[in-house]
């Protein structure tokens, strides 16, 4: 449960962040924000499986890249049905989907499993590969 929150957090800052850079894209207040990521989180988990099924011939014959018309058109509805999510055209809401699938991938890296925000790091200098190479 906590790592739902997690995610729908990780997913109202993606909105957040996409309508400050995509022009086209505009939320009324932060309660939007969260209504929009609940709604595009269902339309995701129930709607997006069913179109993908149902348009898998041409996404076969494109090799895939129709699943980025379909992840726009999703997020263009989303936009007609929350009040206060405002997208005004079709490649605003196509470029935001990418921006949003793309912002949400890199901040839910940032957590693990138990909903925790974990940052690595790792420390390794160049000599280090040559030796793990020629093993000595």
């Amino acid at each position: 449960m906590k790592g739902l929150l997690i995610k729908w957090v990780i997913n109202s800052l993606a909105i957040l962040i996409v309508t400050y850079i995509v022009k086209g894209i505009e939320v009324a207040n932060p309660v939007t924000v969260i209504v929009v990521a609940f709604v595009l989180g269902v339309v995701n988990a129930f709607l997006r499986p069913l179109i993908i099924l149902i348009t898998l011939p041409i996404t076969i014959f494109t090799f895939g890249l129709f699943t980025f018309f379909i992840n726009g058109s999703l997020f263009y509805m989303v936009s007609k049905i929350v009040k206060g999510f405002v997208i005004t055209g079709f490649w605003p809401a196509f470029f935001g989907a990418i921006l949003f699938s793309i912002i949400s991938l890199l901040l839910s890296l940032l957590v693990n499993e138990n909903g925790r925000i974990e940052v690595r790091f790792k420390k390794e200098s160049v000599g280090d590969d040559f030796f793990k190479l020629f093993g000595k």
